[in-house]
C-alpha cells in the first residue's frame, strides 16, 4: 500500500519537476537575451560614421533586428550565460 502511494506521488512530482526544468531553461535564456540586447545596443552606440538612411524608423527596425538576433543567440546558447544561470537556479532550487 505504501509503495503504491510512493509511486503515485513520484508520478505526480515528475511532471512538476519537468515543468520546473523548462521554466528554468526559459528564464535562463531570457536573461541571456537581455544581456545580449544590452551588449548589442552598446555596440551600436559606437558609430564610426553618420548613417546614410538615418531616421527614427530605421533605428526602430535596427532595434527590433537586434532583439531578434539576441533571442536567437540566447536560444542557441552561444555564450553560455544561460547555462550558468540555469545551474545557479537548479542549485538554489535544490537548496530550498
Amino acid at each position: 500500500m505504501t509503495s503504491a502511494i510512493s509511486s503515485a506521488m513520484a508520478a505526480l512530482s515528475a511532471p512538476a519537476a519537468t515543468a520546473s526544468d523548462a521554466e528554468m531553461r526559459r528564464a535562463a535564456e531570457a536573461f541571456e537575451a537581455i544581456i545580449l540586447r544590452q551588449m548589442l545596443a552598446a555596440m551600436r552606440q559606437g558609430q564610426l560614421a553618420d548613417d546614410v538612411f538615418g531616421s527614427s524608423a530605421s533605428d526602430n527596425f535596427r532595434e527590433m533586428a537586434d532583439a531578434r538576433l539576441a533571442d536567437t543567440m540566447a536560444a542557441n546558447r552561444s555564450f553560455g550565460i544561460a547555462d550558468m544561470v540555469e545551474r545557479q537556479l537548479r542549485g538554489a532550487a535544490g537548496a530550498s
